[in-house]
């Protein structure tokens, strides 16, 4: 339909630039994100959905959804998490508060492809509990000074720029928060180490330290106190992009199991003529389908101008917990070739373990951003 031509422009890239390569990305531990990011975003697809005078689009958020969905047929996870921070974690905040001199700076080159966008949010002692970061931005003239430290920064190794959440008051911890442009060049930044990873080994993950980080006062992002809302918004995007991307990985993984088991034979039948085998794959399939149509249903309220907190976070357990179901009842479908690494479906297994391992903190997100007391739970979005 409408995103057709949008998908199968980016399969093309996908397929030729990308795929023939995730093999040895995945074994060296870190993709070259200057070089595919320049690729994507000569293309278009690093912003989609961004104004057209800072070099993008101008489509709706529902086609960066799309764009989304196709990123899933990138043959590993770490890659997708990549393209959606430089796309829908690091840049929502600066396209909407940002100034027109920020967006210039920072902005127009991360949607060029330009620059690798990171985003400092989760520290040592603060993840799902946001309000609890330790980071401190001090105003000294016309500076900020920053200390502290962010842990499992994607891309942090390679970023240009940090989209940074610190502490730049004394107040209470929803309203003491900004978001600051940070260029990742600047003295005093120290990346202590690229973290070892079970999954999503083709992306880096690193830890970073700040010690007296000067930078202009001009980048800060909107008004300074804002930080923690901004930050609550942008989450909105970074969950909604994080569900589209699983849902083509778990059909390749069910297809790909299908296909085998038509295959493997066991006391001389296919293993998918037993009927266990057969009802369980329908079964998966079908939870894709229903994951699929709620990411839909929310992506369209948020289109509309809808606060879709309640709907995105629960789009996002679901995506975890079916990313780990999939994975893990594919995987004995495979008998011993699924505990090899040379089949999809386990590398697959592997970075679902990220996945739930994240969703299971969703009783805490939502315990921080307060649903529980003021959500009502009808299925109406209004």
């Amino acid at each position: 339909g409408q995103y057709g031509d949008l998908r199968a422009a980016l399969r093309k890239v996908i397929d030729k630039e990308i795929n023939p390569f995730v093999d040895k990305w995945e074994e060296e531990g870190q993709f070259p994100a200057h070089k595919v990011f320049k690729t994507l975003g000569q293309a278009g697809f690093l912003g989609v959905d961004k104004p057209t005078e800072y070099g993008g689009m101008g489509l709706d958020f529902s086609y960066n959804i799309a764009v989304a969905e196709e990123v899933g047929n990138i043959r590993c996870g770490g890659i997708p998490m990549a393209i959606g921070v430089q796309t829908g974690m690091a840049t929502p905040a600066l396209t909407r508060f940002g100034s027109d001199e920020l967006k210039k700076q920072f902005l127009v080159p991360t949607i060029a492809g330009d620059f690798v966008a990171c985003l400092g949010i989760s520290e040592a002692g603060a993840g799902s509990d946001v309000a609890n970061i330790k980071t401190t931005a001090v105003k000294k003239g016309d500076e900020y000074v920053i200390n502290g430290g962010k842990m499992w920064t994607t891309s942090g190794c390679q970023a240009d720029w940090m989209c940074l959440l610190a502490n730049t008051s004394e107040g209470p911890p929803h309203r003491n928060k900004s978001l600051i442009c940070l260029p990742m060049n600047l003295p005093g930044i120290q990346i202590t180490k690229k973290i070892d990873k079970l999954g999503m080994r083709s992306s880096d993950t690193a830890q970073i330290f700040f010690e007296d980080v000067r930078v202009p006062r001009k980048n800060l992002i909107g008004e300074e106190g804002k930080g923690f809302t901004y930050q609550m918004l942008q989450f909105q995007e970074e969950r909604l992009w994080g569900v589209a991307t699983v849902l083509t990985p778990l059909e390749t993984v069910i297809q790909e199991t299908v296909d085998y088991t038509r295959q493997r034979k066991v006391f001389d039948q296919p293993v998918l003529h037993n009927q266990a085998v057969h009802f369980r794959l329908a079964e998966l399939a079908t939870e894709v389908e229903l994951l699929r149509s709620l990411l839909y249903r929310t992506v369209a309220l948020y289109v509309q101008g809808n606060d879709v907190t309640k709907f995105a976070s629960m789009a996002k357990l679901k995506a975890g917990r079916l990313a780990r179901e999939v994975t893990d009842s594919c995987l004995q479908f495979w008998g011993g070739m699924g505990f090899t690494s040379e089949v999809l479906v386990s590398r697959f297994y592997r970075q679902s373990l990220q996945m739930s391992s994240m969703e299971t903190n969703l009783s805490i997100t939502w315990r921080c951003e307060g649903s529980f007391e003021t959500t009502t739970w009808s299925s109406k979005p209004y």
